[in-house]
């Protein structure tokens, strides 16, 4: 794996309502304990660590696809205990797919001068392709953390990713390979 250029890790939903709770997704606990390792190694090196978790409004025009699930404010939108944000981190809610969909992560990342954006999280084919899209649109390299990243079914996941690499000419890796081209 290449160097990374100038890294920020973004963890996509996370969430209670997706890890046990109402969009319950039991292949995501697998990716818990190497997200939380990336997290430790991201913080170590100074690299900004962010987190887009979906905190819908009645009515979103997400329900009407998957139903109420992370609603804003309740336990379900809160990041699952063993991944909880630490002090540093930021937390960017949304109500969209992606998580640079009107929600300042885009800012925040020039702010800090990142090139390279290491993604994680739910769901290959839906919030982490989605924001794998919008960040290459917006100029960013985009880095797929293969052992933190789930989905519905094994299909689903194999058909995100490659679709992420294919699209946005991403590159997918270990945890373990993104912190050793990070140091």
């Amino acid at each position: 794996m290449e160097p990374l250029d100038r890294p920020a890790v973004i963890v996509a939903d996370m969430l209670v309502d997706f890890v046990t709770g109402a969009l319950a997704n039991p292949p995501s606990q697998a990716t818990v304990a190497p997200i939380a390792r990336l997290l430790a190694g991201a913080r170590e090196r100074g690299w900004p660590v962010c987190y887009c978790n979906d905190a819908h409004l009645p009515g979103d025009v997400e329900e009407r696809v998957w139903g109420a699930h992370a609603m804003a404010g309740t336990p379900g939108a809160r990041v699952v205990p063993e991944l909880a944000p630490a002090a540093g981190d930021v937390e960017f809610p949304k109500r969209a797919y992606s998580g640079f969909h009107d929600t300042g992560l885009d800012a925040y990342l020039r702010q800090r001068d990142v090139g390279t954006v290491v993604l994680t999280g739910q769901h290959a084919h839906i919030c982490v392709q989605h924001t794998a899209g919008s960040a290459f649109f917006l100029g960013y390299r985009v880095v797929l953390a293969d052992d933190g990243i789930a989905a519905f079914t094994p299909e689903d996941r194999v058909a995100g990713i490659a679709y992420i690499e294919t699209m946005y000419g991403a590159q997918t890796a270990t945890v373990d390979e993104i912190l050793a081209a990070g140091a």
